[in-house]
């Protein structure tokens, strides 16, 4: 019997560049950004340059909103009427509805399945999980077994970002403007981890960015040591080309990586984490 052809859908927040999503044959739904009461398709229609100059011309943060129904049942309609099985990658459902969405898609057609993961993640800690499950459909795994891999794996993602400054989080609600004030003013630059499918502050690094982003990829030495060697995302939201090359380097000189993946963060990430961001994601070796 001929297995079904299991198809990879993500939402845009994966931040998985063009050459990438080719690559894996992977199909992008997008969010959308909203600026005061327009609406605009993250990718498609709107990119991070256009978002940071509107929102520091307005001195605040665009919305962002899940991938519209109507939009999401077009992009799935072509593989589900074929009767084939589509599987979904969404951020994660504490930050967002674009799975539910999702789920409610897929009760529109009689042929084809929808199988929805909750990455429990954003960015490319969403990529890292697409990536893996496109490898297993090319493997001509089922839907069924490639669902169970990746959500079993799922706990050993790490994402984790470094910003450069709290003004956008602020303006979004995310902190306070008198924390943001006081950070900017110290040149703190804070470390955003993904726990659980939720945000969370750790580490709140000082000085220039180019300095607080050395000390935080060496502090993530012992961990990236012990990490999944297939491969490692350097993603971020516009930074100093000597800076992203740095980091690359160092990745480069602990020897454990077949490749370093660089990509630039969506409008998604960007409207939130504002210019200057940069984190280093990665799966970590089962049972570490």
């Amino acid at each position: 019997m001929e297995r079904k052809k299991v198809r990879i859908v993500s939402d845009s927040t994966c931040d998985l560049s063009d050459e990438l999503l080719e690559r894996y044959g992977i199909t992008l739904a997008p969010l959308c950004i909203v600026l005061d009461d327009e609406s605009y398709l993250d990718r498609e229609e709107l990119g991070p340059a256009q978002i940071f100059a509107w929102a520091d011309e307005h001195k605040k943060t665009p919305k962002t909103a899940a991938v519209p129904f109507e939009k999401l049942q077009e992009i799935i309609a072509p593989f589900m009427m074929a009767g084939e099985d589509v599987i979904f990658f969404g951020i994660s459902e504490d930050m967002s509805s674009t799975c539910n969405v999702a789920r409610l898609v897929g009760e529109e057609f009689e042929t084809g399945r929808l199988f929805v993961i909750d990455s429990q993640n954003l960015s490319t800690g969403i990529g890292l999980q697409v990536i893996r499950a496109a490898e297993l459909a090319g493997q001509g795994k089922t839907a069924e077994e490639i669902v169970k891999e990746i959500e079993d794996a799922r706990p050993l993602v790490r994402a984790s970002f470094v910003v450069d400054t709290l003004t956008y989080l602020a303006r979004g609600g995310r902190c306070s403007g008198a924390t943001a004030l006081l950070a900017n003013t110290l040149k703190l630059h804070p470390c955003i981890k993904v726990i659980d499918g939720k945000m969370e502050v750790g580490k709140k690094y000082r000085g220039r960015l180019g300095h607080a982003l050395r000390n935080y990829v060496k502090d993530l030495e012992e961990e990236l040591r012990a990490a999944d060697g297939r491969r490692v995302f350097i993603t971020h939201s516009g930074v100093d080309r000597e800076i992203v090359d740095e980091v690359r380097t160092y990745l480069e000189s602990l020897g454990r990586f077949e490749e370093i993946l660089e990509t630039r963060a969506g409008g998604v990430i960007s409207s939130h984490c504002g210019p200057g961001t940069l984190g280093v994601l990665y799966y970590m070796e089962a049972g570490e």
